[in-house]
């Protein structure tokens, strides 16, 4: 008993640890500069923009001038951004999803086939997001939309140029990464009792998979999910070359459309305004604009997994 409680004794009869109390205030002063820097950020953001502000900014349109702060509205920017980030989740969750179920239950884990698939995407992940733009160019839009207005279209472009649901598949091989590396770390904290327990009850594997496995997973696919959207709604430099559009009068009706995008727009604004200093007020207000939104899509993630862990947990 005294031999088992004497290096407790010992350890909370020692004094003044200096090493221990320098680590916990480098580390304390680290968060505080990291959330002072945020507020900085925000603050400024909000304090600039809030005064530009306005229904009749949010809902306005392009037909004037864009850099006029009277007249300019970001209608069909927040449309096209809405639209872009929606169409690439619902094109990179599906196949991510696969990928991860691929080789979490079905890949073995030390074959060469999985080592390769398993560096591509550690390699993808880092690779910069304007070499994304280049390869949306070069793939989806000169070599897989020509080729289809060449088969179905004859002379008329329509597929063979910058448009929506490029740049959306851009952002989704971007974002695959994201998805595939949180879908993998959800399926490995199902526990393996669960799905021995179907196959010996049983259930073929690919029941136990759709059964037992999926939704036990769903809330961190949703993680997934709600990290790409956050990764992708900011994005400027794959959407360059591949969708986005410095002026358009209309908004777009198809996915084969150009347009507008808060993210280009901010950049449209900080770099091309015939006065800058004018127009400092809507380009904070687009930031601002961009923020929320940003945040919006996040909650609606965010909600609809807590929605989904409380059915699990009824379920359960």
């Amino acid at each position: 008993m005294n031999s088992a409680t004497r290096p407790i004794v010992k350890f909370r009869s020692r004094g003044f640890d200096l090493p221990s109390f320098v680590f916990s205030g480098l580390t304390g002063l680290a968060t505080f500069l990291i959330i002072a820097i945020l507020l900085i950020i925000l603050g400024n953001v909000i304090y600039i923009g809030g005064s530009s502000l306005s229904w009749r900014f949010v809902t306005g349109g392009t037909q004037s001038d864009m850099f006029d702060v009277n007249k300019a509205g970001i209608l069909p920017m927040i449309i096209g951004t809405t639209a872009r980030v929606l169409l690439m989740t619902l094109f990179v969750m599906p196949i991510g999803v696969i990928t991860a179920l691929y080789l979490t239950e079905y890949a073995p884990a030390t074959s060469r086939l999985t080592r390769i698939i398993r560096g591509a995407i550690n390699n993808l992940a880092s690779v910069p997001s304007i070499v994304f733009g280049l390869f949306g160019l070069g793939f989806f839009i000169n070599f897989l939309g020509r080729n289809v207005d060449g088969l179905f279209n004859g002379a008329d472009t329509i597929w063979g140029k910058p448009a929506l649901i490029w740049a959306s598949l851009t952002l989704a091989v971007m974002t695959l990464p994201v998805v595939v590396v949180a879908t993998e770390e959800s399926l490995r904290a199902i526990p393996q009792g669960l799905r021995e327990a179907s196959l010996a009850l049983g259930a073929t594997k690919l029941q136990t998979i759709l059964q037992i496995v999926l939704p036990q997973a769903l809330p961190g696919i949703l993680t997934g999910a709600i990290l790409a959207i956050s990764r992708a709604a900011g994005e400027v430099a794959p959407i360059l070359f591949t969708g986005a559009a410095y002026y358009m009068a209309e908004l777009p009706h198809s996915l084969s459309d150009q347009f507008m995008d808060l993210g280009y727009h901010v950049f449209i604004l900080s770099t091309q305004s015939p006065d800058i200093e004018k127009t400092r007020p809507i380009l904070y207000a687009t930031v601002l604009v961009l923020l929320l939104l940003t945040i919006a899509l996040n909650i609606v993630a965010i909600l609809v997994r807590a929605r989904m862990r409380k059915t699990l947990r009824m379920l359960q």
